[in-house]
């Protein structure tokens, strides 16, 4: 069964009642930032749990507020009462150390209209003092309260049963087939599972724009302000060639600007996306051209290995097309060499003009990624190498290369063998990597050189 066709529950709630740390303790991992901070969840976060032997789909939603539906907590309302309504399930929240607020009554109200089963949750209940306040949520009329504490692990256990208890039979729950592409059949034969794709960028860049623009759908609470993802969320989409676990990010700025420790640990999220994807796309806002910070970026994906797209948003709002691209072009062959090639797409995420390129060139830049040269083409390019450039002297003597051979993909991985090669200077393995990459059509992905020297058996142990 796929996470779209698993029973789905909801955690529901105002603000800074517990629900991210009771998502995290239900799914067993810190999967939903945490903080003291009201209003830290902003977007939907989905996660899977094994709930007394049932698999459900759990979804972290943001707090309840009443706003109006053009502000930014309208916009994040409008998103958590979606979510609502896909629920098998609802955990209403409440914070028994607070007792109840009108907010929570006035929500209470709203979710009995919504025909869905509720289960109420009084978190905060440590202790006997926390078990009795908790007995005055009997007032909203939602049924029995379960008394817990989400922080410390009381009453979990108790709560994975009635949620097991209260789901619909397997076979009865409601399916969720994502749509299928034009020409889509059966299910995504690759072995390997979903390809897994970040959207990484600075703030304000149009991320989540642009995640909202390939689902077809408003699931990313977007807007002029900067930084309105803090957290990473993981969505599914399907393609004509497949299934793509896609990873919506929090803008990365300067770590020297870095200050609050709620930005921290939304950028500690976002490097983490990004070690876990196998293709980032990395968002340029092109109105404002390449900045350091891009660079940086690029350079840490290179860092870790992975295939790279640069999307340069916001294309319909650039005058000079011709100019703009070529001056990103230049900087990039020149700050980013290390990943010569590395193909480039312009599309406006607002208006969706051109974002249909950004998936095939998401495809090809992973296929590359994943590409192997057989043995016996390496060295005969490699021979080819040596002879219109001999290996330098070091020490007075030249260094005798041998041979090389492909130790692995993801990415592509050369090893070479020689007397000495691990004294190869850089200026030469940078000769050898370039060839590689031009040779065997490898632009746009970090290609390894790994060195190592052959024993000389006469020396002294």
């Amino acid at each position: 069964m796929t996470s779209e066709n698993l029973p789905v529950v909801v955690i529901a709630g105002r603000p800074n009642v517990g629900k991210s740390t009771l998502f995290n303790r239900l799914v067993g991992r810190r999967q939903a930032i945490v903080s003291d901070m009201p209003g830290v969840t902003r977007d939907r976060k989905e996660g899977e749990a094994l709930l007394r032997g049932r698999r459900v789909r759990l979804i972290d939603t943001a707090g309840l507020e009443e706003a109006a539906p053009d502000t930014l907590y309208g916009r994040m309302r409008a998103s958590s009462e979606s979510a609502v309504a896909m629920a098998d399930l609802v955990l209403f929240c409440i914070d028994a150390r607070s007792g109840i607020t009108p907010a929570d009554a006035h929500f209470a109200s709203w979710l009995r209209r919504q025909n869905r089963p509720v289960l109420l949750i009084a978190n905060k209940a440590e202790g006997q003092a926390g078990t009795n306040a908790a007995l005055e949520a009997y007032s909203l009329g939602l049924g029995t309260p379960l008394a817990l504490s989400a922080e410390h692990g009381e009453g979990i256990a108790d709560l994975m049963g009635e949620i097991a208890e209260r789901l619909p039979p397997a076979e009865k729950s409601r399916r969720r087939e994502a749509p299928k592409a034009e020409g889509e059949e059966g299910e995504d034969e690759r072995p390997a599972g979903p390809l897994r794709l970040a959207i990484i960028g600075r703030p304000n860049a149009g991320k989540s724009t642009l995640l909202n623009c390939l689902l077809g759908e408003e699931r990313m609470i977007t807007g002029p302000e900067a930084g309105l993802t803090r957290d990473s969320i993981a969505v599914t989409l399907h393609d004509e060639h497949g299934e793509i676990r896609l990873v919506d990010t929090a803008g990365m700025r300067k770590r020297a600007r870095v200050e609050q420790h709620l930005e921290k640990m939304s950028v500690s999220a976002s490097i983490e996306a990004l070690k876990m994807a196998e293709v980032v796309v990395l968002v340029i806002d092109a109105t404002l051209g390449v900045h350091e910070q891009d660079l940086q970026i690029g350079r840490l994906i290179e860092r870790e290995g992975r295939a790279c797209v640069i999307a340069l948003n916001k294309w319909d709002a650039v005058e000079d097309r011709n100019a703009t691209k070529k001056a990103i072009l230049d900087r990039l062959e020149i700050s980013l060499a290390q990943v010569r090639g590395i193909p480039v797409v312009t599309f406006s995420a607002l208006t969706g003009a051109g974002v249909h390129r950004l998936l095939p060139a998401v495809r090809n830049v992973y296929e590359i990624w994943n590409s192997r040269v057989s043995t016996g083409e390496l060295n005969r390019w490699f021979e080819d190498a040596l002879e219109r450039h001999q290996p330098p002297l070091v020490d007075g003597r030249r260094l005798k290369l041998r041979y090389m051979t492909q130790v692995k993909a993801r990415p592509p991985t050369f090893l070479l063998f020689g007397t000495r090669a691990e004294m190869l200077p850089d200026s030469y393995k940078r000769y050898l990597v370039n060839g590689l990459r031009e040779t065997f059509h490898m632009p746009g992905v970090p290609v390894r050189l790994q060195l190592r020297g052959t024993k000389n058996p006469y020396a002294e142990k």
